[in-house]
């Protein structure tokens, strides 16, 4: 995932140093670092420690990283609401 500066009036674009498309979402299909994929709550192997994806704007990215788009929804105020909507949306998505 995609981790550029945001901000509250930029929608479309991520917060620096968030990271929680990184963590909160399980990612069902291989990758560099998950060979099985990665579960959900689990800190990605790629997300580098500034909150960066290392596969962004490769083809090792997998396809749900990106079609993840941020919105203000998703994204919220800060970090920790974002993880907890991705958290609650993992958890009502579970097969």
């Amino acid at each position: 995932m995609v981790i550029k500066e945001r901000s509250p009036s930029a929608p479309g674009s991520c917060r620096a140093g968030c990271g929680a498309c990184c963590i909160a979402p399980s990612i069902t299909t291989p990758m560099p670092g998950h060979p099985r994929g990665k579960p959900a709550g689990e800190r990605c192997v790629n997300l580098a420690d500034d909150l960066r994806c290392r596969l962004w704007g490769r083809p090792e990215r997998p396809a749900f990283c990106a079609g993840l788009q941020p919105a203000g929804e998703m994204c919220g105020d800060d970090r920790l609401q974002a993880i907890a909507w991705l958290s609650a949306l993992e958890q009502a998505t579970r097969p």
